[in-house]
């Protein structure tokens, strides 16, 4: 499985492998809803951005991770980040995460977009047998959206890491596997073209 930074381009949204000068684009997305105030995520502050960027570059240098800043086709404007992590090379599999939207964003078309186009890619261009999805047992909103995806649930890892404030995190891992693909893409496709959001 070659991983290389690649862009990909929808209707609504565009994924461009993310850079060093997205900075001030994407302290401007975690500032509109505040979003690193959420207990229940790791979304980096405002001041801690520049080192969170390249956390992601050094771990893509390495080939553990694909870092993608998302911006809104419409306008042009940054709006978030998404990541290819986790990458098992000889499975070959990974996980879809690190991710975060402008409250603005949410639960819009561009959200479903961005997901069709990585798993797209990831089950039809890096012929990935599964891939995962993981978020906090106590994040609701995170666990509707991937269920709704089409994503089953695997497992809950408990007490699986340790967040920023000390409190231990219970994992819920979940997964769509390669031959569960063609039916997720289509309603994927199908919420996309009818503005449906997940």
């Amino acid at each position: 499985m070659a991983i290389e930074p690649i862009t990909l381009s929808g209707k609504y949204v565009t994924l461009v492998p993310l850079a060093p000068d997205h900075h001030d684009g994407l302290v401007a997305a975690v500032q509109d809803g505040d979003l690193w105030q959420l207990w229940y995520t790791s979304i980096p502050t405002p001041d801690a951005m520049a080192a969170e960027i390249d956390r992601r570059l050094t771990l893509q240098a390495a080939g553990t991770m694909l870092p993608f800043t998302v911006i809104e086709a419409a306008t042009g404007k940054i709006v978030g980040m998404t990541t290819y992590m986790h990458i098992d090379h000889v499975s070959p599999r990974l996980e879809i995460g690190s991710t975060f939207y402008a409250k603005s964003a949410q639960r819009t078309p561009l959200n479903t977009e961005a997901k069709l186009l990585l798993l797209t890619h990831a089950f039809e261009h890096l012929n990935c047998l599964a891939v995962e999805f993981r978020t906090h047992f106590m994040n609701q909103q995170s666990r509707r959206a991937i269920e709704r995806l089409g994503a089953k649930l695997d497992g809950i890892l408990r007490q699986h890491m340790r967040m920023p404030d000390g409190s231990l995190r219970d994992t819920c891992v979940y997964s769509i596997i390669a031959t569960e693909w063609p039916m997720v893409r289509r309603a994927l496709t199908y919420k996309r073209d009818h503005s449906g959001a997940v």
